[in-house]
């Protein structure tokens, strides 16, 4: 049974992708423009074919190639500039490229029946690709210029010659499949276009969600820095009072006739509030850092050491380390990374009290540490629950549920992710993947016992 650590919460994603689409959509849907414009060019060269070709229709070819070459000549421009500058350009751009087309078409059709062309359903692919990715005022200013234009269709003179004299030439059967293959190319642009702006905008909406998700992990995180500042320093006395007093009970245990168990047992206290401090100081330490701990060259076993070396001695002996495949070092902050996994291997170790191993291999962008306990495992509905902020399921006193949920977190902000592999009664093995520059380990690193 596998699980995956979920990435956190979402919110409202959908609302703000639909708020931002007026400013992504217009530099996002040029490519896409661009690849409709070659397709319509092409559509524009077979229906001039076809009906000079084989309907024998006496066109004005020399004229009407104007508006293709014009295509041609302002797609191969647009497409350098976005080679150029990326997919970062304004507005007025596309909105420039809408407003030609339209003038284009309107030269074409004044040249081939002006009105009564099927072909001057075009205007309103144009209006219609305009209102899904430009701004309302280019859209009006698109759908005026289509009006005017399609008016002076009717009112040019040339064109109204034209248009008598193709009506009573023309096949009324010739003229409705003009009109059904014009309907069939304009719903098929029009289908295109928007299914790949739509394709960008869900893009940009799972990007949006992902970022609100980080912002909801960092708030927390926040939170909980702030409370352990706030324990740190509340601590801090209650800590020195545990430890003045087991050093006087030492002292008295030690004394004639006393009880050497009472004096362990002092000693051990003791221990255990110097670990106690240290653990403050560091989080102190690491508060007051202004950028984080920089990651540094490393071998992923003097990790684990570093790791173990947080545990109390009785658990730390429990660790096996074995490492697979060739000897590397990885850039990694080595304190954030040494403190996640002595995380994973205390629950390993509150899960049993038999030997833990623990499995360093090379993966293809960094390492993954895999930590295999003999515990009695997880069912599926903790397997789900699991990293969720105060979710444990040790007894009170034993844990508040926030180490997997650190974990997690110093995962994602690297990169990378901490996967759970468990059934009851065969233990668990948890996976935790950081991507990480790697380099072969030197040989001082390479020599040292596990």
């Amino acid at each position: 049974m596998n699980s995956t650590i979920p990435a956190g919460g979402a919110s409202r994603g959908a609302l703000s992708a639909l708020r931002s689409a007026g400013e992504l959509a217009p530099h996002l849907a040029l490519p896409s423009v661009i690849r409709l414009r070659y397709g319509l060019m092409a559509a524009q060269i077979a229906i001039l074919l076809a009906a000079s070709i084989a309907l024998g229709m006496d066109l004005p070819l020399r004229w009407l190639s104007i508006p293709v070459v014009v295509t041609g000549i302002t797609n191969l421009a647009l497409q350098h500039q976005v080679r150029r500058r990326g997919p970062d350009n304004p507005p007025h751009y596309l909105g420039s490229v809408l407003l030609l087309d339209t003038l284009s078409l309107t030269f074409a059709l004044a040249l081939t029946g002006g009105p009564m062309n099927p072909f001057s359903l075009f205007y309103l692919v144009q209006i219609t690709l305009s209102a899904v990715v430009l701004h309302r005022a280019w859209t009006w200013a698109l759908g005026g210029l289509a009006t005017l234009c399609f008016g002076f269709l009717f009112l040019s003179a040339g064109s109204l010659a034209d248009l008598r004299a193709q009506h009573h030439k023309m096949d009324v059967t010739l003229h409705l499949v003009g009109m059904w293959i014009a309907f069939a190319l304009a719903s098929l642009f029009v289908t295109v276009f928007i299914g790949r702006v739509s394709e960008v905008l869900r893009h940009k909406e799972q990007e949006i969600l992902g970022l609100q998700e980080q912002l909801a992990r960092n708030q927390r995180i926040a939170s909980l820095a702030e409370l352990a500042a706030g324990a740190a320093h509340e601590l801090g006395t209650p800590l020195g009072t545990i430890a003045v007093v087991s050093k006087e009970l030492e002292r008295y245990a030690t004394g004639p006739g006393a009880n050497s168990a009472v004096a362990d047992d002092a000693r051990l206290i003791r221990a255990e509030v110097e670990r106690c401090r240290r653990i403050l100081t560091r989080m102190s330490a690491r508060g007051a850092e202004p950028v984080g701990e920089a990651p540094e060259w490393t071998a992923p076993r003097q990790l684990l050491a570093a790791a173990a070396g947080e545990l109390a001695p009785d658990r730390a002996s429990l660790v096996r380390t074995r490492e697979e495949g060739e000897q590397v070092e990885v850039k990694l902050p080595r304190l954030a990374t040494a403190q996640a996994l002595a995380v994973l291997l205390n629950n390993a170790a509150d899960a049993s009290a038999e030997p833990i191993l623990c499995t360093i291999s090379r993966t293809q962008d960094g390492v993954r540490f895999s930590i295999t306990d003999r515990g009695p495992g997880m069912t599926a509905d903790v397997l789900a629950r699991i990293g969720d902020p105060f979710f444990t399921t040790k007894e009170p006193g034993r844990g508040m549920g926030l180490g997997i949920f650190l974990v997690r977190n110093f995962a994602a902000r690297l990169g990378g992710s901490v996967n759970f592999e468990s059934a009851p009664g065969k233990g668990t093995t948890v996976l935790l993947d950081l991507p990480a520059p790697t380099r072969t380990a030197s040989v001082e690193h390479a020599t040292q016992p596990g």
